[in-house]
Formats: structure tokens, sequence, C-alpha cells
């Protein structure tokens, strides 16, 4: 270990070695000399730098970060950048091929004028392609396709295990890690890993604390764009995505997609355990702590955990005494939605839990279900 750790070392003296001048007519000297030191691979003309190179493709991420910033920066660097900063074209050859243009914003190289141009969207803000439904827009035209089958319902990548369907290929690509329990990509923090690199990245924020998408209407900020543009929808009462079968309008496009399971009935996830199906991967994954008994959202002021996050936000109002769901009736308020919920049926009348032996009715499946203990199972002994 001692000795891996002092390789560690040496590659880093290496990424930062400033070669004098004068010293060698190797070409790759002086272009590690131009381009000033902290490029593992600028000294890839050196016995050194050859050395160095071989070690440092080796070497894990987290062993790599060991020389500090510096070291984090210049261990992961995939080619010498030449040129002025605000240079677009550059020459940068290798087995990889070339990535002549360059970024002049963030500096990222790609191989083609026509991906840059598409690339320099993301600065811009540029989205030329607008949907004629819902009027989002979209910086290329191959987003756009993929975004109007939201709207058309058209699903053509279909998984060949549980025959769940998908608008985009890469979409049933991640879906089939779930069969496989493949996950990737792996936080260097904490170790969990995921299935999506995207995932990885917005799961880096939780530690960074980084949220760099703000509303201008609340200043309520985000740590995705999307989950922003989702937000902003509270604000206008926008709900693009409207179920066919029954009218009711969702936010997200996911949200129409889970419930349309309510019509078909579709329960794709299966719980290993106890056979138990759910309609969505969320409702599994929570259901799964009731087997492992794992409560990862505690209270921290009296300590009391929960194996969801609403849990434990529903419950931090018991200590904060704030009821935000009023009753437009009578002005009685709750602490969470689902009382409300029940609470509005005292006034409407209505009864949806049925007992199916003698048809009496209640406004709670609770209600229901003590019923069928106390009076029908009492009659069956």
């Amino acid at each position: 270990m001692r000795t891996i750790f002092s390789s560690v070392i040496f590659v880093l003296a290496l990424g930062t070695l400033q070669l004098p001048p004068g010293t060698g007519a190797s070409p790759d000297r002086d272009v590690a000399q131009g381009q000033g030191s902290g490029q593992a691979r600028d000294c890839a003309g050196t016995k050194g730098g050859r050395l160095g190179g071989k070690l440092a493709q080796n070497v894990p991420l987290n062993l790599a970060m060991v020389g500090g910033e510096q070291g984090r920066e210049e261990l992961p660097t995939e080619g010498a950048r030449g040129g002025s900063a605000g240079s677009s074209k550059r020459g940068r050859g290798g087995a990889r091929g070339k990535l002549d243009y360059e970024c002049p914003t963030c500096g990222k190289a790609v191989s083609t004028s026509s991906i840059l141009s598409k690339h320099m969207r993301i600065h811009s803000g540029k989205s030329p392609y607008a949907c004629t439904t819902c009027a989002k827009a979209f910086s290329r035209s191959s987003h756009l396709a993929e975004h109007m089958r939201t709207h058309s319902g058209d699903r053509p990548y279909t998984c060949t295990i549980c025959g769940m369907a998908f608008s985009q290929s890469s979409h049933l690509t991640t879906h089939m890690r779930t069969h496989s329990g493949d996950r990737p990509y792996t936080c260097i923090v904490c170790g969990k890993a995921f299935s999506q690199s995207n995932t990885l990245v917005y799961h880096m924020r939780t530690h960074s604390g980084d949220r760099p998408y703000a509303c201008t209407n609340c200043g309520k900020a985000f740590s995705t764009s999307s989950g922003l543009a989702v937000h902003m929808r509270t604000h206008s009462g926008d709900r693009p995505y409207a179920c066919t079968t029954c009218g009711k309008a969702f936010l997200q496009s996911g949200g129409l997609a889970v419930h349309m399971r309510t019509h078909s009935g579709d329960r794709p996830y299966v719980c290993t355990t106890c056979g138990k199906a759910f309609s969505q991967f969320s409702g599994l994954a929570i259901h799964t702590r009731s087997h492992t008994g794992d409560r990862p959202y505690a209270c921290t002021s009296c300590g009391k955990a929960f194996s969801t996050s609403s849990g434990l936000t529903n419950h931090m109002r018991t200590h904060s005494g704030v009821r935000p769901y009023a009753c437009t009736t009578c002005g009685k308020a709750f602490s969470e939605s689902g009382s409300l919920a029940v609470h509005m049926r005292s006034h409407s009348g209505d009864r949806p839990y049925t007992c199916t032996t003698c048809g009496k009715a209640f406004t709670q499946s609770g209600g229901l279900s003590k019923h069928c203990d106390k009076m029908h199972a009492r009659n069956q002994e």
C-alpha cells in the first residue's frame, strides 16, 4: 500500500513539474513548457511522462485526488489544450481521433463544427425548436422529436422482460438496469451508486449544496433545470399532460405515465420478498424498507425516524405547529393534505369505501377495514 501511495505522489509531482527553458529539444517537452504545468499527459514524450501517464490511468479517482485541488483537475485531463483561450478550433490528435473544435466558453472539445454549434446553444440559451402543442422549446430537433412522443403517447422501445415501453432508446437502456441491478455510476463521497450518469451529477449536488437554478418568482432554488421548469408550472398553473381517459392533467409527463396505470392496473415493480407489486419504482423502494427496517429520515428535534422524506416533513409540523392545508368550507386546517381530503368528505358526503358483504360505506379505508374485522369476522366465527 505504501508503494502504491508513493507512486501516486510521484505521478502528481510529474504532473506539476515545470521544465526549465532550454532543457532538451524534445517537441513534447516544448509543448509541456509552452502550455504550463499541471497536465500529466503533456510530458508524454519523456520517459518520466510515459511512466506517469501509465500510472495515472491505473490510479483510482479517490487516490488520484490526494494532490488536492490541482491534482483533482489535472489527472483526468485527456489532452493538452493548445491555442489561445478564445480559439474555437484546435489540433488535437491521438488514438481517440481529432477533437478540432473547442468551445470558447467552457473549453469542451468536439469533432465537428455542427456539434459545436449545437453545444453553444447551452450557453446562449437558444432553443429554436418549439413544440406546437405546449410551446416547450428545445436546442435540438432530435430533442423536440423525443418530446412530441409525450403528447402522442408513442413508445416504440419495449422491454423484452416486462413489456414496459419507452419513448426513447436511452430510457429503455436505463430501465434494463432495474432488471439487471447494474448501477455503474458511483459517488466518490458516500459510495451510493446510480444507474444513470446524470443522476450521479444531481446527487453530487446534495453534498455540495449547489442549487444553480432559481425561480424568478419566489426565489426557490433547484439542483436541476428540469426541477425548476416543473416548479414554474405551479406559478403559471400549466398542466400540459392530460389523461385521455379521464381528463386529469399533470405537471410532468412522468406523473401522467404513473396515473395511466390506475386505469390499466399495471404494476410492473414487484417485491422479491413478499411479491407485492407497485405501479411506481419509488413505491417499491419505500415498501422494501418495511422488510429491511431502514428509516433513513430522522427528525433533528426528537430523533424519531421515518422510512420516507414525506413522513418526516409531516412529522416536523407537529413541532412547528404549521397547518398549511385549510378547508375552504369551514376553515379547519390540517398538517397533511390527506387529512384535508378525508375531512372534505364530511362536507360532500362522499363515502368511497364500500363493504362488499353488507354494502355499508365509509369515508376512509381504515374505517372499512375495522368494520370488516369487527362485524364480518365475528359472524364467520
